[in-house]
């Protein structure tokens, strides 16, 4: 769910960031990044293409299926027959893929907004989809997914993916938030800070050096597919990182792990530092101040995240920490 500049049309005068969206994903490059990203694709292969057993005669909806890449999956895994939903106009490039690689009797794509298209098939054996945008839930469609199981998916039917959990912890980054931070107090001699304060609250995705973690990872919040509701997106968790060494904390950082629970042999990546690359990051959450941590040490704290009230894929997320039983400092974050 990569959506670093795709297309200057975002631009254009009377547009939504809603209609950038679909827009966006019509964008090639956008598809190719994500079907590099070999984690992320292979994982989905495994996920399908070694479970013939659960797919064999069935039917199956791919929400949100992009280039069609799932669809064929489950389509040569052995599904009788596959619905490919999407609303970005990459569907129309999607259909020509489809019928290039002989599955046009197989699969059905469909474009439209899911909450508001009539499908073809009434009731699914299997939902996949691809729905994890950046820190999890920022641009994703599991809201669309889960609208998606409670109107098609029979009792007892599968989701792929089933389960996300989303981590944090916290690291030292001096030399990157100097770079992006304090570099706003001195702009060649003038003034810059007020643009600081805007910078801080603005999340980072990045790639993290697993060596820059200095707290074990807790756990945020565990997200089961089959059951969680549009109301669990919003939510407040408590955290406890405790350091592993004597340094210093410069930023939070959170990750998520993504598992094929259904699967006979389970499936599963994670997007966190100590893994291979994904193009999800990780996203920093950079500290007004300093935090000096000695081994043992906990930071306390609860973070808090709610879609934006104007966009409801854009988040609005609230850390608020201390050290020991020192004084708590809150800042509010935004992922627009």
């Amino acid at each position: 769910m990569d959506v670093d500049g795709p297309s200057s049309s975002a631009h254009h005068e009377g547009m939504t960031s809603r209609d950038y969206y679909a827009d966006s994903y019509a964008h090639f490059g956008i598809h190719e990044e994500m079907l590099k990203d070999s984690v992320r694709t292979g994982s989905y292969r495994a996920a399908i293409m070694n479970n013939p057993h659960l797919f064999e005669g069935k039917t199956v909806l791919d929400v949100g299926c992009g280039t069609g890449i799932l669809s064929m999956f489950a389509a040569k895994a052995g599904a009788k027959h596959v619905v490919g939903i999407d609303m970005s106009n990459i569907i129309d490039q999607a259909v020509k893929i489809i019928e290039a690689n002989g599955f046009a009797d197989k699969i059905t794509l469909v474009k439209g907004k899911l909450e508001e298209t009539e499908l073809p098939i009434q009731q699914f054996d299997i939902i996949i989809s691809e729905w994890m945008g950046y820190f999890l839930l920022y641009e994703s469609m599991l809201d669309t997914v889960l609208d998606a199981r409670d109107k098609y998916l029979k009792p007892g039917g599968l989701i792929f993916p089933d389960h996300a959990t989303l981590y944090l912890a916290a690291i030292e980054d001096q030399d990157y938030k100097e770079e992006k931070i304090n570099f706003w107090d001195n702009v060649y001699g003038f003034d810059y800070s007020c643009i600081k304060d805007i910078a801080l609250r603005e999340p980072l995705v990045d790639t993290v050096d697993l060596k820059a973690v200095v707290t074990d990872p807790c756990v945020l919040k565990h997200i089961d597919l089959t059951t969680a509701k549009k109301e669990d997106l919003t939510f407040s968790s408590p955290f406890q990182l405790k350091a592993t060494r004597n340094d210093f904390v410069h930023a939070f950082l959170a990750w998520f792990d993504i598992s094929f629970e259904c699967t006979h042999k389970k499936v599963s990546f994670s997007t966190g530092p100590h893994a291979k690359y994904t193009h999800w990051k990780q996203t920093v959450f950079y500290t007004p101040s300093t935090i000096t941590i000695s081994d043992g040490q906990t930071i306390t704290g609860q973070l808090t995240c709610a879609p934006n009230a104007r966009n409801n894929r854009d988040l609005d997320i609230k850390i608020a920490y201390h050290k020991g039983d020192g004084p708590e400092t809150s800042v509010d974050y935004k992922m627009y």
